[in-house]
């Protein structure tokens, strides 16, 4: 049976299908204009790849499960395109404490606006008037609220927000015409500090419409292939859940997370210490860190800079990727963070586009291939790259194309080995992984530049992040604030197992088949104590559960083939020269030179070389510059190692 992965991008959307050891891959533009597109287009791809006919049908037959992450999210955020969130607080709770900077207070009039009101809570027993829920309820539909955020403070928080749905869904059943979907902050994050918990529930409440209607839209469609196989979202902790069973939230940067995990698997299989990861993308390039085969991880994370209750991945984010518009502005050459997407694209893709990007230098300089990029299938204008890059960059700079196109490729490595020198310091001998469509490209530039001396380049960079989603198991995680005293955390722990247990019967699992981890934790989530729920006998005292959360994480029993990588153990090595698919003239700093190619469909493993040279797969090509060794790892997997230190 066969496991799909799909991973959405701003500018192309990936797709994986596992079947044993074989594995399927390609990619599509992504259209986001509607997502569901792209997603359907992929499967078409890819069922060619795998029958040599178009079949989907019978792809989603023989697919046990279908993994999906996106970026729908994050690109809601950063567009400010969601719904009108009307927030709900108590009414001691000091708004400044949203607001600390200039970008909160732009994020909080953006998100809410007016449409904020408090609500009187009896601290000594969270009890809240159904008059005054009423009210508040109906003051925010007259400022046009889509959806409720309801955030309330206090000692017994939970309770009243209980409280506040239990009268307000009796003030406005469901069945009436215009009753306001609602978010409890309680039930989306357990954080005992309102500030951040707040934050959570409207992000939450912002990014639940759009991604519940893309993401029902995609399941009609699959439907319309009668597909039996779930849809699972894969999501920023590193699980999967159905739709119906993940927060919208859960969905913000999940993609550089599948790549996090494919680096955490190699690393651990190889022995890695410490693997940093740069993933260039057509908008943004990601940086993150594994360190003895962990993710490093912000147990505390933040969404658009602003602290949550959630524990995020340690990505960061920065605006440079292949479709990073690159100009002169002033007499110096400007990298992003803007981007031409997917649509119109770079100049050379011929949809309309005018700007220069790191492609377009790329294809002028002969780095790239006109005929063969992206799989041959979408043939490259080099009269359009060259025609924008001497409009935007040549002519401002009074440069001939080929000089002003150096220049760019310079600033462009420049810009991204600065910006991951700034964001992930020292090197310390890690090992730097180059994936995603844009990674291998200029890597050995950002790398010498940038301090490192080892890279790994993946058979399936161009497609790191959807084979990572293949490692992702079936797991949810909760976290509820105790109520100190009075046996406040064994009440935690039964309300979160019952909701466990309903949502994993939702997923098909039983609960007693789980995997079922209990913490307590405290407002930094810093671990205070491990908890055996299924002992039920000593729990710490009260005394030690002030201010404390209890963090629950059950993971279902894994049907995922994990590492799949070839076994390293028992690979064939043969030493030999890599063998070159033919040459390329490639304008490089110090002159036009004749570079081998290599495909490394055509290697075998323990081939060895040096650059300069060109190293090319279906969705990628990478310019090897002539200080790095290149050798195939198993998998067809390249290790470049510098030979100048």
């Amino acid at each position: 049976m066969k496991e799909i992965c799909i991973d959405n991008g701003g500018t192309l959307t990936d797709i994986c299908v596992f079947e044993g050891d074989q594995l399927f891959y390609t990619k599509t533009l992504t259209t986001p204009y509607d997502l569901s597109d792209c997603f359907i287009s992929g499967l078409r791809k890819v069922s060619r790849v795998i029958y040599g006919d178009e079949d989907v049908a019978r792809l989603v037959a023989e697919s046990t499960s279908i993994r999906y992450s996106t970026t729908q999210g994050t690109n809601s955020l950063v567009e400010r395109k969601g719904p009108k969130v009307g927030l709900v607080v108590s009414s001691d709770f000091e708004i400044e404490e949203l607001t600390i900077d200039n970008a909160q207070r732009g994020l909080l009039t953006s998100i809410v606006g007016e449409r904020l009101v408090r609500l009187d809570v009896d601290d000594g027993s969270g009890h809240v008037s159904a008059s005054s829920v009423s009210a508040a309820a109906s003051e925010l539909m007259l400022l046009g609220a889509d959806r409720l955020a309801v955030c309330l403070a206090g000692p017994h928080y939970v309770r009243a927000e209980r409280a506040f749905v239990s009268i307000y869904q009796r003030e406005f059943p469901q069945h009436l015409l215009g009753t306001v979907p609602f978010t409890l902050s309680h039930e989306v994050a357990g954080d005992t500090v309102a500030a951040r918990r707040i934050w959570t529930a409207v992000f939450n409440a912002f990014l639940h419409d759009p991604m519940e209607r893309f993401l029902v839209s995609a399941q009609r469609r699959l439907a319309d292939w009668s597909s039996a196989s779930p849809l699972l979202i894969f999501r920023n902790d590193g699980g999967t859940a159905r739709v119906a069973k993940t927060a919208a939230i859960k969905t913000y940067s999940s993609g550089p997370r599948g790549g996090l995990e494919a680096m955490a698997a190699v690393s651990a299989k190889r022995g890695y210490r410490r693997a940093v990861s740069i993933d260039v993308g057509g908008t943004t390039s990601d940086f993150g860190v594994v360190e003895n085969g962990e993710i490093r991880t912000d147990l505390r994370g933040t969404v658009e800079g602003v602290p949550v209750s959630l524990a995020m991945s340690d990505i960061i984010s920065v605006g440079i990727g292949g479709g990073s518009i690159i100009r002169a502005v002033e007499g110096v050459i400007k990298v992003g963070p803007d981007s031409v997407g997917s649509a119109p694209g770079p100049a050379c893709f011929g949809l309309g586009g005018q700007k220069a990007t790191i492609t377009d230098v790329a294809l002028v300089l002969g780095i790239i291939d006109r005929g063969s990029f992206f799989g041959g299938e979408m043939p490259l204008d080099v009269e359009r790259s060259r025609a924008a890059i001497e409009t935007h960059v040549g002519n401002m700079l009074g440069l001939e194309t080929i000089d002003a196109a150096l220049r760019m490729k310079d600033a462009w490595v420049k810009h991204l080995a600065s910006s991951l020198h700034k964001h992930v310091g020292a090197t310390d001998g890690a090992v730097l992984f180059a994936f995603g469509g844009g990674g291998p490209l200029l890597i050995s530039a950002v790398a010498r530049a940038a301090g490192y001396h080892s890279i790994y380049i993946p058979r399936v960079a161009a497609v790191f992040s959807a084979f990572g989603i293949g490692q992702a198991g079936l797991t949810q995680t909760y976290e509820l604030s105790i109520d100190s005293g009075n046996g406040g955390l064994a009440i935690a722990v039964e309300q979160l197992l019952a909701r466990a247990g309903r949502d994993m019967l939702a997923e098909g699992v039983a609960l007693a088949d789980c995997a079922v981890h209990a913490r307590l934790v405290n407002t930094d989530g810093a671990v205070i104590s491990t908890i055996d729920v299924a002992a039920n006998k000593t729990w710490p005292p009260d005394s030690t559960t002030k201010n404390a959360s209890l963090h629950l994480t059950v993971a279902a029993p894994t049907t995922t083939q994990q590492h799949r990588n070839a076994d390293i153990e028992n690979a064939t090595v043969t030493t030999s020269e890599l063998v070159a698919f033919g040459q390329r003239r490639v304008h490089l700093n110090c002159g036009v030179a004749q570079l081998p190619v290599y495909r490394l469909a055509d290697q075998v493993v323990g081939a060895v070389g040096s650059g300069p040279a060109i190293i090319e797969d279906e969705f990628f090509t990478g310019l090897i510059e002539e200080e790095w060794q290149i050798t195939v790892l198993e998998g067809n997997d390249i290790l470049l190692l510098r030979t100048e230190q």
